[in-house]
C-alpha cells in the first residue's frame, strides 16, 4: 500500500520554523526518526519511508504554499496513489496550539494551500491533519502571524505535538481515517 503524505509550507530560510511551515517540520522529524533524507525532485522535496509494510511517500512542495496543489497532483499521478491514500499536513489558526485534528475531507477554511489543492483536484475529498497554531494576532495581521515563528512559551510544546502528529500519520496509514479520528481527535 502506498500513501502520499504532503507537508505544507514555504521553501526558503525566512520561512523555516514558522507556523505556516508546521507541515514541513512534521515531515522533517518523521524523516529524521526513520533515517531518511529528502531530495529536491520535481516540484517537491521527496523521500520515502516504510511503516508496517506500507510505503509512505513524503513530499514538501517547493511550489510555495499558494500552489501546493500542483506538487500534490504531480506526485499523486506519478506514484499512482488514489486520493483516499493522501494526507495533507496543514497549520490551522482556527485551532488553539496543542489541538490536532484529522479530518477525512472539508473546506479550505481560508487556507491558501488547501484552496489550491481543492481547485487542482476539483474536490475536497482528501484527508488532512490540521495542526492548531492559535490565533493570537491583531485584526488584519493574520499573514504576519502565520509567517512568524512560534513564541518562546509555545516552543517547549512543539516536539511532543510533532511526535503526536507522526503517531497520527502512522495510525492513518495502518487503521484508516475513522479509527484514527476516534483515537486521536479530542
Amino acid at each position: 500500500m502506498k500513501y502520499l503524505i504532503v507537508g505544507l509550507g514555504n521553501i526558503g530560510p525566512e520561512y523555516v520554523d514558522t507556523r505556516h511551515n508546521i507541515g514541513f517540520m512534521i515531515l522533517d522529524e518523521l524523516a529524521r526518526q526513520e533515517g531518511a533524507k529528502f531530495y529536491n525532485m520535481r516540484l517537491a522535496y521527496y523521500t520515502e519511508v516504510s511503516f508496517k509494510g506500507r510505503s509512505l511517500h513524503l513530499i514538501k512542495p517547493t511550489t510555495y504554499m499558494n500552489l501546493s496543489g500542483k506538487a500534490l497532483n504531480h506526485w499523486m499521478k506519478d506514484l499512482k496513489i488514489p486520493v483516499e491514500n493522501v494526507l495533507v499536513l496543514v497549520d490551522d489558526i482556527a485551532l488553539p496550539l496543542g489541538t490536532l485534528r484529522l479530518k477525512p475531507k472539508g473546506s479550505a477554511a481560508g487556507h491558501n494551500g488547501l484552496k489550491h489543492i481543492e481547485a487542482t483536484l476539483g474536490n475536497n475529498n482528501y484527508a488532512r491533519l490540521r495542526f492548531g497554531v492559535g490565533d493570537n494576532y491583531p485584526k488584519g495581521r493574520q499573514v504576519d502571524y502565520v509567517l512568524s515563528g512560534f513564541d518562546d512559551d509555545e516552543k517547549p510544546e512543539l516536539p511532543g505535538l510533532i511526535d503526536r502528529s507522526i503517531e497520527m500519520i502512522k495510525s492513518f496509514v495502518t487503521i484508516g481515517t475513522e479509527l484514527t479520528m476516534t483515537r486521536y481527535n479530542k
